[in-house]
């Protein structure tokens, strides 16, 4: 069993907790699915959002999908002028029998102009 990244990344329509709970919830459903992760395979999960989000943690997102006992922590993206607003990034570190080469990384919506390298 090795350690992998994943990477992630959702565009939100507007700031509201329940509209970020939800779209941070589907985001991690289908990092966990796309990479037939389950819970207990979660080692950590790094949150980033850009500046204009203010109304929720998205960690609190993780919380209520029933992930309780893995560390999260949240920051701050960069304000950089012209980067796409509204954004919620993650970087999931996970136990997986997948090569690097097999990890999908999951960019929904708009966000995946974000990394049309690695964007599924």
């Amino acid at each position: 069993m090795a350690v992998r990244a994943v990477r992630g990344a959702v565009q939100l329509e507007r700031d509201e907790a329940g509209h970020m709970d939800e779209q941070v919830g589907a985001l991690l459903a289908a990092v966990l699915e796309r990479n037939s992760l389950g819970v207990d395979d979660l080692i950590s999960i790094w949150f980033t959002a850009t500046p204009d989000l203010h109304s929720d943690f998205p960690a609190a997102a993780a919380r209520k999908l029933g992930i309780v006992d893995v560390p999260l922590i949240c920051a701050q993206e960069l304000d950089i002028a012209g980067a796409m607003p509204r954004v919620v990034r993650i970087l999931a570190h996970v136990e997986s029998e997948r090569t690097r080469a097999e990890i999908s990384h999951v960019y929904l919506g708009a966000a995946a102009a974000l990394r049309k390298d690695i964007a599924q």
